[in-house]
């Protein structure tokens, strides 16, 4: 029983970041667009983000559990797993346009892109998840919550919403209803839950493995946030004074302001 309540709470945990998603298609309900100096910053702030949470939070919380080597092995397999996923899948590039045309097969390979996108984030929120019921937490729902999981759910929410504006600009521009943007943002993130309740699993299970899997949860994000988000901001920046590098940079900046209490609790 004990047990089932924790998974219910690890799946909610990763459902509102999934959640968060939809908030990026909130602003199109209010205007036709958004700039692309707001875009950069929104991407700056995720990366920033990410990146403290993954190095403040899941590196620092693994090398509290395990050896350098092993955080430096998990690192390394949350690279290598985001990289032959990509190749597995041909390195498939969906347009979120092609999620309003796309038959079951289609939706099928866009959900497992979409995987690989989403996926490790969720991994992120179980395995910080794996001190649940145990002292030094905080109380939640009836349950002692720890610090770190509560940064990381409340961190990938956060960049969560550049990524739902990301997906809804183009399904905006095709003409698609508000309100089946929100859904189409929600739906890119739907791995979430998923792997959040696998990676809890895992690691309560095989705690001898928990440093392995900080450190495979911090390499897979830090790895998508240096190849997919910094990229896509320094793509919609192009038509930007400077390529929008300050709006970046200044995003970033912010991201890590906003993180760095996480590495003093």
């Amino acid at each position: 029983m004990v047990l089932a309540e924790h998974v219910a709470l690890v799946f909610l945990a990763g459902l509102v970041t999934a959640l968060a998603t939809g908030v990026g298609a909130l602003p199109f309900f209010f205007f036709d667009s958004i700039s692309d100096r707001r875009n950069v910053v929104l991407w700056g702030l995720a990366s920033g983000i990410m990146l403290s949470a993954s190095l403040f939070g899941l590196v620092d919380e693994g090398l509290s559990e395990g050896t350098p080597l092993e955080i430096v092995v998990g690192l390394v397999a949350g690279v290598v797993l985001v990289v032959v996923a990509r190749d597995v899948l041909l390195d498939a590039d969906i347009d979120p346009r092609q999620y309003e045309e796309a038959d079951f097969k289609k939706l099928v390979l866009v959900l497992g892109v979409l995987t690989v996108h989403s996926f490790p984030e969720g991994v992120a929120i179980g395995v910080s998840f794996a001190d649940l019921g145990l002292e030094g937490g905080i109380p939640i729902l009836g349950l002692t919550v720890p610090v770190l999981a509560v940064f990381m759910t409340i961190a990938i929410s956060i960049h969560n919403v550049p990524e739902g504006t990301a997906i809804s600009i183009p399904l905006s521009s095709m003409g698609v209803p508000n309100w089946k943007l929100v859904w189409w943002a929600i739906f890119s993130s739907l791995p979430q839950p998923i792997g959040a309740v696998l990676a809890f699993g895992f690691v309560r299970v095989a705690r001898e493995f928990l440093a392995f899997g900080f450190g495979f949860a911090a390499g897979a994000m830090i790895f998508l946030v240096l190849t997919e988000f910094v990229p896509e901001a320094l793509e919609i920046g192009e038509r930007l004074p400077n390529g929008g590098k300050p709006e970046l940079v200044g995003g970033i900046a912010l991201g890590v302001a906003l993180m760095i209490p996480l590495a003093f609790v």
